[in-house]
């Protein structure tokens, strides 16, 4: 498992230049809001009309959609319309016979004021307006480890406090490195089970053939390699909680036995006819778009909808900028670098802001250290993207001396070598992590660590982490 971001808050010392934006007083929350009014105008139910004030409008033939349509040439989840610092955006969900806005078919797209969008058969036609109804929610800077001020994260707090309160399984859906294990442990610390086990599965760190024995156990004899009798997930956390991290990455013939667990309470270890009964919440998280998954046919939409009986959006970091000087402060402190806070002013701050931040808090976290190790806290600290033709960078030499084949298959040797260099060397050589920060399969980056033999050449060796731990709440 990758490290889960912990972020506390400190009391400024004095005379600290890392200024933060001052706390808001209880309950005010009364920012100007987006709201979408949509209408069916082609397609069935024609004539229908929906006012939408949440955060993410989903549209498809599913009855759990926000506008569910009945129209068999629209998808199960066919897109999605979502807040944007623009207005509004649509997104495809990999539908099968696409978005079409101002006769373009769009995979992502920013919408105008008003606009008329092509679902298969169907026509709706959106508007949007601005409201300026007040959100009574109560600001806290600090939910366990977790730290914002701004409304994104006051939002997730206060649904964080139900999600505790209740048993429910709860599916956790966010970037990589937005703490969604961190999240995952805060509802389990406030939660009934708090003092039972918390176990935690990783589904992307195990090979695919042994994942259902990690999740259910097996018996002696049930495999080559299985000397013994192992219990596995679901037994040993028996009246406790699940935590399956990466479920996007779980086998789809292993998905109907994990179905199965969920809604008959019991579980069948590999080797044995018996079943044993289990009592476990189950909590879940990816970075994966499931809902996309589902209509591509490559995650089971049953195990969808028993995994995801309440769906929490962790935020990306560049959706709460307002954070960052509460963050930077949480990172020096857990440091113990409060010597360097001088390094992160106010202009150093606003640099910040404009960075895209595309690894979240983990590449925050990882820019601070850097910053304190280097003491140097501009952004330069932070490696650039890979140059790109497209955008006007400079081609690469070329030697047409040497033939084409062999002068393409150097420079994506040497673009290959440098970027697992880095990436293990940005994760402290987490094999897991790495896979997860390059947004590639963890077997694909094995294999070119191996390829370029790059184990030796990063600060610290390639680790591989647990995939099932057993942990106890922290007190």
């Amino acid at each position: 498992m990758g490290r889960a971001e912990t972020n506390t808050i400190a009391a400024p010392p004095p005379g600290s230049s890392l200024r933060t934006v001052p706390l808001r007083p209880l309950i005010d929350i009364a920012q100007p809001r987006l709201a979408l009014t949509i209408e069916v105008e082609g397609g069935r139910p024609s004539g229908r009309t929906i006012v939408h004030d949440g955060d993410v409008c989903r549209i498809g033939t599913h009855a759990s959609n926000d506008l569910a349509l009945d129209d068999p040439s629209v998808s199960r989840f066919h897109c999605r319309i979502i807040p944007d610092p623009h207005g509004w955006r649509v997104e495809d969900l990999g539908s099968l016979n696409g978005t079409v806005v101002s006769n373009l078919r769009v995979l992502n797209a920013v919408l105008p004021v008003e606009a008329v969008i092509g679902i298969g058969q169907s026509v709706i036609r959106i508007r949007s307006t601005s409201t300026t109804d007040k959100e009574l929610v109560s600001v806290t800077p600090q939910f366990g480890g977790l730290t914002g001020t701004g409304r994104t994260m006051q939002k997730l707090f206060a649904v964080l406090e139900k999600v505790a309160a209740s048993d429910i399984n709860c599916f956790i859906n966010g970037e990589s490195g937005t703490g969604k294990e961190l999240v995952a442990t805060e509802i389990v610390q406030r939660g009934v089970r708090a003092d039972k086990p918390f176990v935690v599965v990783d589904c992307g760190a195990i090979s695919p053939t042994l994942v259902e024995s990690e999740l259910f156990g097996h018996v002696r004899g049930a495999f080559t390699g299985a000397d013994r009798d192992r219990v596995g997930a679901f037994e040993a956390a028996d009246g406790g909680t699940v935590f399956l991290d990466e479920v996007g990455e779980l086998p789809l013939a292993v998905q109907p036995k994990l179905l199965r667990a969920l809604e008959q309470r019991e579980i069948r270890r590999v080797g044995e006819t018996k079943t044993r009964k289990v009592n476990v919440r189950v909590i879940s998280a990816t970075n994966r778009d499931l809902e996309r998954e589902v209509n591509n046919g490559s995650f089971r939409e049953d195990l969808y909808f028993r995994l995801a009986v309440i769906t929490v959006r962790v935020p990306r970091l560049r959706e709460r900028l307002e954070d960052l000087p509460y963050l930077i402060r949480a990172f020096i402190t857990q440091l113990g670098a409060e010597h360097s806070e001088h390094l992160f002013g106010p202009d150093v701050i606003e640099e910040l802001s404009r960075h895209e931040w595309p690894g979240n808090v983990r590449e925050l976290r990882n820019f601070v250290e850097r910053s304190v190790v280097l003491q140097n806290s501009r952004m330069s600290v932070i490696p650039p993207p890979p140059p790109s033709v497209a955008s006007g960078a400079r081609a690469p030499d070329v030697d047409v001396t040497v033939p084409y084949k062999v002068a393409k298959e150097n420079l994506v040797d040497g673009f290959e070598r440098a970027y697992v260099r880095a990436v293990l060397a940005a994760c402290k050589g987490n094999l897991t992590a790495a896979a997860r920060m390059a947004g590639i399969d963890r077997m694909y980056l094995h294999r070119l660590v191996q390829k370029h033999a790059t184990r030796d050449q990063v600060s610290s060796p390639v680790s591989e982490p647990s995939s099932a731990q057993q942990r106890k709440p922290v007190e």
